[in-house]
């Protein structure tokens, strides 16, 4: 049987009680109508999700008596699902059963009662009819003369009423699957997680700290708002409690968030970045605008207002993180919030958290001897108990361990299958050294590594930002000549580190220790350390100007306004030798018009031929070093920089993956390529480049290759073509590019008709001047993402066989007759998007400003059918992966606008516009209907090049939920069209917060700030509420034949809504004569 746990339940009307809850759900059922179907299926489904569910037949103890067992599970079940069958009330057990449960919950927690009308209609219950009459009729001829049962029976008939009367499921001829899985979510979502974040090693000792921090939060209050801290060192537990706390007590709150790590996100996002991570937990938005900390401030002011909330402030460093979420007002969060909130706080610094001003701080304390005790042995016996032969030992290493939870797994994991002699040897020398700091402690794991795998947890623990993704660290980690895979499995066994979803994490005490190691001989002087990462380090190292004999990483993460005062000299580079990574931060904001040279000083004489990463963004000098042989780079990246020379064509160069010299304005020319295995190369931005070196087309592992807005560039090679590996093209703005010679039609053509590009995945073309497209373009099969923006075209060649294709952008084209037929999708991709920069705007057709298009009824149809197309393959999609994957919820805006001054028929729900916004109270279907999968919008709008209305309020734009903006994008050298168009969008349900949302709001306007001038009004919108069954293929072909047909409007013209009143004022004063 589960061990039992206390949950606490709240009721608005009286103070919150504790119940022992033993089981999650007690489903009560009649067996011999559903035992084998339907609750079998069910049962199965609740076990699969964790969910420990009652049933009578395998809790109940043969021998004893059913009712008392029945009635104890009840009153220790936090749900109850009652599955209602034609047989259900002909069986006592199933009404007392009923009965009980009512008498527990109807009144002070209705909604832990879900009913399943499983073969009866819901009327049956309320009116007592049918087979429920019949048998109610039975039991009374049976009880009549026993004047304790009859009212038994009346107690039974109220009990069905209520539940007549209760939210739940009618699943009559439904998928009972799918009802399964429904309900499941359902229970899931009301339960809240259950430790699903926490490994079971990590919950040693927790239940008993959890009780006590519950105290220290006073939950029973509803009526104050507390904040509770809790101290403590570095790996002492202090976010697994909170984390274990949050998520068993999330689910009773309005709104919720864990914000992890407050002091990275503060490093690496700044104030905006910690703000937009509490907002977007709370209120599920991950579209809210933030523009600065003003505007956050603001939000967590307004939204959060009056809501009954759980906040997790997770590792704050500074009282400026606190700040920072309050615009300095400490007790902002505290009046916001309604009562019954509480916010929990865990820092290091119990000074922080006083200074906050606290309720109270809980200090976490080492485990006691039995928790550790029993956390040692699952991590060095793997069992709980303490082998005979290691019994004393076991206690010496405990000691040593002093109850550091994170110290005791280390420890363990170490000690694990190795000898009892090694044990010994272990132990010595922590008995030597006589030291109880738990920096020795953790060193016993990291001495006991091989040299390489020393070398590794190091360069892990010095280096973080990116290149903790693990294909980052394991690329770096493999130039290094170590052996990641062997390696990094090392570590994890160790519990030096995880990994989880493609990233590397190492605990902050784990990674002090590796710092302190490389410090350790020369704390005070960094040219003697092998790594260098923090800005201060590399400040007084460049200061020294002196030789680095060991230094072989220079690694800095970005942080804002680093040396904005400070004046870098580089000439100590030129004094390292063996350096093998050189990746400075961004000293320099993208969109200065010059790098500022008093920010440092010196000259750059030297740079390490053993360098193997150079990442040096915004690179002071026009050129690298002569003496610079690169032939180990894997990655070079200058972007921003003044370089105007790379390396001279006869360096080898064999090891390059990846070369970003992008807004360098001043390169003129790329050299001789010569056999490099680039696999990327970005060129974005070099407005002086003339021309590409013929040799790019030996780049045969070549996958990305990003030319936008060179728009200098002339010459093309042709050979480009035999890059069969290329999945990624743009040549956004390349306006100046010469056709390639290849074809005897003399139209401008800038490639060739056959096929090419067999791997294409997405091909941006925008803005090149095109007049034709070849009809090779029907053949890249692969292709996923076509943007030909702004040229001079008037016809597509045919597009029926691109099956992958999700997005064709084509805007400002406005020679444009034509739209050819699309393609019918089959495939949704589930690997990321990659860099292209039309995912803000979404997937779909975009014909925006083509103004010369003809027969756009056609083109109505055949786009509106091409994205429903796509809404439904993404709901094949999502229900076909698990919640937890990351395509759930990162899908990009699926969207469509064409020229059009009419909504399709389709759209059941259609209105005059009023200015920008569109208002679509949404609160009926949040609550009422579960069987909605999202909402489709049709909008009408024009773009007028003067503003009409009057600017928008900025206070009132400031209370607006989040905006949908156009996707359409605005430049200066573009002339916009005046007319009409249609704008389709899909909204799934995944991106709606159930407790929050009660209204859609659309704001029509340009997303380039540099735009708000130009005034969008929406003409009239439609919209519809989309069930699975309206994306059946059929369906929608119907629809289509008959959107050019005649249809009684729904709306009225503003002409007509003038005369209406008119005639009302009219009628109504005739009356008052």
């Amino acid at each position: 049987m589960a061990s039992k746990a206390i949950i606490q339940y709240s009721s608005s009307s009286s103070s919150s009680h504790a119940i022992i809850t033993t089981y999650d759900v007690f489903v009560s059922f009649r067996g011999e109508d559903t035992r084998n179907n339907f609750t079998a299926f069910l049962f199965d489904a609740l076990f699969e999700n964790g969910i420990h569910a009652f049933k009578d037949d395998t809790h109940l103890q043969k021998g004893e008596s059913i009712a008392p067992e029945l009635l104890l599970a009840i009153q220790e079940s936090r749900l109850f699902l009652v599955v209602f069958s034609k047989n259900y009330a002909s069986s006592t057990w199933c009404l007392r059963e009923l009965a009980h449960i009512c008498n527990c919950t109807i009144e002070a927690s209705p909604s832990r009662v879900l009913p399943i009308f499983y073969d009866v209609d819901p009327s049956e219950l309320r009116k007592q009819s049918g087979y429920y009459g019949i048998a109610f009729a039975e039991h009374e001829e049976r009880f009549r003369e026993d004047k304790v049962k009859m009212e038994e029976l009346q107690r039974c008939r109220e009990a069905l009423t209520q539940m007549a009367n209760l939210s739940g499921w009618d699943i009559r001829n439904k998928s009972q699957p799918a009802m399964i899985k429904e309900i499941v979510q359902k229970i899931n979502y009301i339960l809240g997680p259950k430790f699903q974040n926490l490994p079971s090693g990590n919950l040693v000792g927790m239940e008993s700290r959890v009780e006590e921090l519950e105290k220290c939060l006073a939950l029973e209050s509803v009526t104050d708002v507390r904040v509770v801290g809790i101290s403590g060192m570095g790996g002492i537990g202090k976010t697994t409690l909170a984390l274990a706390l949050y998520e068993k007590i999330a689910y009773q709150y309005d709104v919720h968030c864990f914000v992890d790590d407050v002091n990275k996100i503060y490093r690496h996002s700044g104030s905006l970045g910690v703000q937009k991570q509490l907002l977007d937990q709370c209120l599920n938005d991950k579209n809210l605008e933030i523009c600065n900390v003003s505007r956050g401030t603001y939000l967590i002011g307004t939204r959060l207002r009056n809501k009954r909330g759980l906040i997790v402030l997770d590792n704050v460093s500074q009282v400026e993180q606190l700040h920072m979420f309050t615009g300095s007002r400490e007790t902002l969060l505290r009046e916001c919030l309604g009562g019954g909130s509480r916010i929990i706080i865990t820092s290091r610094d119990e000074h922080i958290l006083r200074t906050h001003g606290v309720n109270h701080v809980y200090r976490v304390r080492p485990l006691n001897q039995d928790n550790a005790v029993q956390l040692f042995c699952n991590n060095a016996f793997k069992c709980d108990y303490i082998m005979s032969d290691y019994k004393m030992l076991t206690h010496d290493a405990l000691w040593h361990a002093q109850g550091h939870p994170l110290a005791i797994k280390v420890i363990g994991k170490s000690l694990f299958g190795v000898d009892v002699s090694q044990w010994e040897g272990t132990l010595v020398r922590l008995s030597e050294n006589k030291s109880k700091n738990i920096m020795d402690v953790l060193r016993i794991s990291y001495d006991a590594l091989e040299e390489k795998d020393k070398e590794i947890f190091l360069d892990i623990a010095c280096f973080s930002g990116q290149h903790y993704f693990e294909d980052n660290v394991k690329e770096i980690l493999n130039f290094r000549g170590f052996n990641p895979e062997f390696g990094l499995q090392i570590l994890v066994d160790k519990s030096l580190i995880t990994i989880s979803y493609g990233k590397i994490y190492m605990h902050d005490l784990l990674r002090d220790l590796g710092k302190c190691i490389v410090r350790e001989k020369s704390p005070k002087e960094p040219r003697k350390w092998s790594r260098l990462w923090d800005c201060e380090d590399l400040y007084k190292f460049m200061s020294s100007n002196k030789e680095a004999k060991n230094l072989e990483a220079i690694v800095v993460e970005d942080e804002p306004g680093m040396f904005s005062e400070t004046t870098m000299r580089f000439d100590a580079l030129s004094k390292i030798k063996n350096l093998k990574l050189l990746i400075l931060p961004r000293y320099y904001e993208k969109g200065l018009s010059t790098i500022e040279e008093e920010k440092f000083s010196g000259s750059l004489n030297y740079l390490s031929n053993e360098l193997g990463y150079l990442i040096w963004h915004f690179y002071p000098f026009n050129f690298l070093p002569k003496c610079f042989q690169p032939h180990n780079l894997v990655e070079l990246n200058l972007s921003g920089s003044n370089i105007q020379h790379l390396w001279d064509s006869t360096q080898p160069i064999p090891n390059l993956r990846r070369l970003n010299v992008s807004d360098c304005d001043n390169l003129i020319e790329v050299q001789d390529f010569g056999d490099l295995n680039l696999k990327e190369l970005n060129l974005e931005g070099c407005v002086q480049l003339r021309q590409i070196h013929p040799s790019i087309g030996h780049l045969r592992k070549l996958t990305v290759l990003n030319l936008k807005d060179c728009k200098s560039l002339v010459s093309f090679p042709s050979n480009i073509l035999r890059l069969s590996s290329l999945t990624y093209l743009s040549l956004f703005g390349c306006s100046n590019l010469h056709s390639i010679d290849l074809s005897e039609d003399s139209v401008r053509c800038l490639l060739p008709s056959y096929t090419i590009f067999s791997c294409m995945r997405q091909l941006d073309l925008s803005f090149c001047s095109l007049l034709k497209i070849p009809d090779a373009f029907g053949n890249l099969h692969s292709l996923e993402k076509l943007c030909l923006r702004g040229n001079n075209f008037e016809t597509l060649p045919s597009l029926e066989e691109l099956s992958k294709l999700l997005l064709l952008n084509l805007q400002h084209c406005k020679r444009l007759k034509y739209l050819p037929e699309l393609p019918s999708a089959t495939d949704w991709p589930m690997k990321k998007w990659g860099t292209v920069e039309e995912d803000e705007y979404g997937l779909g057709l975009n014909i925006f400003n083509c103004p010369e298009l003809v027969d756009r009824d056609c083109c109505t149809d055949k786009c509106f059918f091409w994205m429903m197309q796509m809404v439904q393959l993404f709901t094949i999609s999502l229900n076909c992966h698990p919640s937890g994957d990351s395509m759930a919820w990162r899908v990009p805006l699926i969207s469509s606008i064409i020229p059009g001054s009419e909504i399709p028929r389709w759209f059941d729900e259609q209105h005059l516009g009023m200015g920008n916004v569109i208002n679509i109270d949404i609160s009926h279907f949040m609550q009422l209907d579960k069987y909605w999968i999202g909402i489709t919008l049709s909008v009408i709008f024009v773009v007028h090049k003067e503003r009409r209305m009057p600017p928008p309020d900025m206070e009132q734009r400031k209370k607006e939920r989040p905006s949908l903006y156009i996707p359409v994008l605005f430049r200066e050298d573009l002339v916009t069209d005046e007319s009409d168009h249609l704008w389709l969008f899909y909204y799934p349900r995944s991106h709606f917060d159930v407790s929050n949302f009660d209204e859609l709001k659309v704001v029509c306007r340009p997303r380039d700030l540099d735009y708000q001038d130009l005034d969008v009004e929406v003409k009239k919108y439609g919209y519809r509420w989309v069930y699975e069954h309206d994306l059946d293929l059929s369906n929608l072909r119907t629809m289509r034949n008959k959107n050019s047909s005649p249809r009684k409007r729904k709306y009225f013209t503003i002409e007509e809504l003038e005369t209406l009143e008119t005639l009302l004022n009219m009628d109504a004063q005739w009356k008052q004569q």
